[in-house]
């Protein structure tokens, strides 16, 4: 009697894409705010701007409030089918807290080196504002990766030196670039490593970026009861 075989594809690495339905006015808006701050904190021609990440509670129009809401909407909505199968009965109650908000203006070839995120269990870039990729694309030197942000695979680290053949080709795509779009929110785990590619451009990069974590609804946080092992 031939005995049952099973496979098991595990620890694949969530990351939600999502995309506002009709953002311009919003970003606009946003755009003119973050671009006002900058120049309150005497920083007007700086190649790379960051603003503090305190951000939640220091803007207080509507265009922001929408903006938040999407962004935790497209948390969730991650959160939820991330967790699939790990929740014994479906999605239980839960809470979302944003733990740091900030937006970053950047230009002249600026990039933000290799790293991840901590204290959180989410991470996530809302775009506001870039050339268009056939602008971006058409640089002489950046090219197709102008501006785009590049996600590497938890199994990045082990390939240096590897052995490569057929058996092993899942392997060879050790990362992925998401262009930046204005109206795109990308929702990806904190510990996943990325980067800011380098970015020259007409129009200044205008993104936000923000730490999440997930509590349950009721204060407990403990994974008893909600989580399988």
């Amino acid at each position: 009697m031939a005995m049952a075989e099973t496979f098991n594809n595990l620890w694949a690495t969530p990351l939600g894409v999502h995309r506002l339905s009709q953002p311009h006015d919003l970003n606009e808006v946003l755009v003119r705010v973050f671009k006002t701050m900058r120049l309150a904190d005497g920083e007007p021609g700086a190649a790379f701007y960051a603003s503090r990440d305190d951000l939640l509670g220091r803007i207080k129009i509507s265009e922001w409030q929408q903006l938040l809401q999407f962004i935790v909407g497209g948390i969730r909505d991650t959160v939820v089918q991330a967790n699939q199968g790990h929740w014994p009965t479906g999605a239980p109650a839960f809470q979302i807290a944003l733990n740091g908000i900030w937006f970053q203006i950047s230009n002249s070839g600026v990039h933000h080196d290799i790293h991840t995120h901590g204290n959180c269990s989410w991470s996530g870039v809302y775009c506001l504002q870039v050339d268009t990729p056939e602008q971006r694309h058409a640089h002489p030197v950046l090219g197709a990766l102008n501006g785009v942000t590049r996600f590497y695979g938890p199994h990045f680290q082990h390939l240096g030196g590897a052995h490569a053949d057929f058996g092993n080709a899942y392997l060879m795509s050790p990362h992925i670039d998401i262009e930046p779009v204005p109206g795109q929110l990308v929702v990806f785990p904190s510990w996943l490593a990325h980067q800011a590619m380098p970015y020259q451009g007409e129009q200044d990069r205008v993104i936000v970026s923000f730490n999440a974590s997930v509590h349950s609804a009721d204060g407990n946080n403990q994974l008893q009861g909600y989580a399988r092992t």
